[in-house]
């Protein structure tokens, strides 16, 4: 069969851009590596967002993407690529819209704010009741692509790993498979993921430890085939760790327990305790309301790994200190999970957790004296409500969390590849983490804008890739008059 677009990837940008095309009228081969479709969605919290939406509007929220895209600039502080955020805002009102249709039900308490990184002014962010949400998401996706798939007009080949792009002279013309096989198309469509599951490529990359609750699929495959063929990178220096999570398990995993996660929102549970570094010293006022500034003092510790630092007044008073265990599930886990430590006396609690015996001492020391003031003299915590002085005493091991990866695949605002001189790479794609979270983000997290952006960045290169395909013109002058959001229902 000839195709009019290949597809790399099968996760919610691939997925999304494969049913747009589709619904254009073009011949879709979509591959995927893994046993099923869904790339990092089973993974996902499946947290989208959008601004003037019918969600909000049935909640009496004013909203729309203006607004949205100031609350974004000024959480990464301007450190996004401001024409990329504003092609993917303008569409995702549309897209939720185009999920809510597809049978994807939002939990009750949503539209809400987010306080799991720096929030939003106005309620925008939606999820499914579940946990995780991106179940959900795949679900409807699933419901969008099954006409087209019965239709002939989508194949999708899941187990089909893409071993590199074809091409002839400067321009991809298809793609070769792990066993040699080609198979060709005017458009080929990057839509692979991150590279969170990749340790040393995101070394090389990220400059950064990795411990991660990324996808396993997310090694990096897209953006390494792209370099290949020429293409540039962004969002380099951009990174940034989520606020903390269990080590692994063991020294071979690089997976954090994100199911029992220390609860470190101060808007959610008021801190008890002090972070440390290995070195026993606090780094930052631990009741600061903003993650967003604690992500980025985070970044200036030693391997990026702190200790939560309490006593048992703390543990019987304070929770939940860790999502989904009680205070004597939390106390059982002591010396049996790795990263959670008790002990007797402040000191046999340093030596058992790895850090400086007299560096912590005379913290907690100080500490305590700041309490007993009423005022804490280094970082201007509020929130002293009990001294570190009742045994045992606790240290809970915390790594930064890659979620996302920030680094990616250059592209213009058509979403097409492109190359360190701007030049553009003739007939390649790129759309979701493979061109990089820095794109739409900066350096940041905003709520919301990892999958629907993916979401929404598919949907408009699928639509373009269709007309283009109708109009049998050239790609470049069909993708950019293709580039409009698509009208929201009313």
């Amino acid at each position: 069969m000839a195709w009019d677009v290949i597809v790399v990837g099968a996760g919610p940008g691939g997925l999304a851009c494969a049913i747009a095309a589709a619904s254009g009228g073009a011949r879709v081969l979509v591959l995927e590596k893994a046993g099923e479709v869904g790339g990092a969605l089973p993974y996902s919290g499946g947290h989208l967002s959008a601004g003037g939406f019918s969600a909000q509007r049935a909640r009496g929220i004013d909203d729309d993407p203006e607004r949205h895209y100031a609350d974004i600039v000024r959480i990464n502080r301007g450190t996004g690529r401001e024409a990329l955020i504003r092609l993917s805002l303008a569409e995702q009102p549309a897209v939720l819209e185009w999920l809510f249709e597809a049978g994807f039900r939002a939990a009750p308490s949503t539209p809400r704010i987010v306080y799991g990184h720096e929030p939003y002014t106005v309620p925008r962010t939606v999820h499914a009741a579940e946990t995780p949400g991106g179940p959900a998401v795949l679900a409807a996706l699933r419901r969008l692509l099954a006409p087209h798939t019965a239709g002939g007009l989508v194949e999708v080949r899941c187990g089909t790993a893409v071993a590199d792009l074809v091409t002839e002279g400067e321009a991809v013309v298809g793609v070769t498979g792990d066993g040699g096989r080609q198979w060709r198309a005017p458009a080929v469509v990057l839509a692979t993921g991150g590279f969170g599951f990749a340790p040393e490529l995101f070394a090389e990359l990220e400059g950064a430890p990795l411990v991660t609750s990324a996808a396993p699929t997310s090694t990096g495959d897209g953006l390494l085939m792209a370099l290949r063929a020429g293409a540039g990178l962004q969002g380099m220096g951009r990174y940034l760790p989520t606020f903390g999570g269990l080590p692994p398990h063991d020294d071979g995993d690089p997976r954090v327990d994100w199911l029992h996660r220390p609860q470190l929102v101060a808007q959610e549970r008021p801190p008890w305790e002090v972070y440390v570094d290995r070195h026993g010293r606090r780094w930052v006022a631990e009741d600061d309301p903003s993650l967003d500034r604690k992500e980025r003092a985070l970044i200036r510790i030693e391997q990026m790994t702190f200790w939560m630092v309490f006593d048992a007044a703390a543990l019987r008073e304070s929770r939940p200190m860790v999502h989904g265990w009680s205070p004597a599930e939390l106390e059982e886990a002591c010396g049996r999970r790795r990263g959670l430590h008790r002990a007797a006396t402040v000191a046999e609690l340093a030596a058992a957790a790895g850090i400086s015996g007299d560096g912590l001492s005379a913290q907690v020391r100080r500490y305590n004296e700041a309490v007993a003031r009423g005022l804490d003299e280094d970082f201007g915590r509020r929130h002293l409500p009990a001294p570190i002085a009742e045994p045992p005493f606790y240290a809970i091991e915390n790594h930064p969390v890659t979620l996302i990866t920030f680094a990616g695949v250059d592209v213009d605002e058509c979403l097409r590849v492109r190359r360190a001189d701007g030049r553009v790479v003739p007939g390649l794609y790129a759309v979701g983490e493979v061109i990089g979270s820095a794109a739409v983000n900066g350096n940041a997290f905003c709520s919301g804008m990892c999958l629907t952006p993916a979401l929404a960045f598919g949907r408009i290169v699928g639509r373009a890739l269709a007309s283009s395909a109708r109009a049998a013109a050239p790609s470049g002058r069909a993708v950019a008059s293709a580039f409009e959001p698509e009208a929201e229902p009313p």
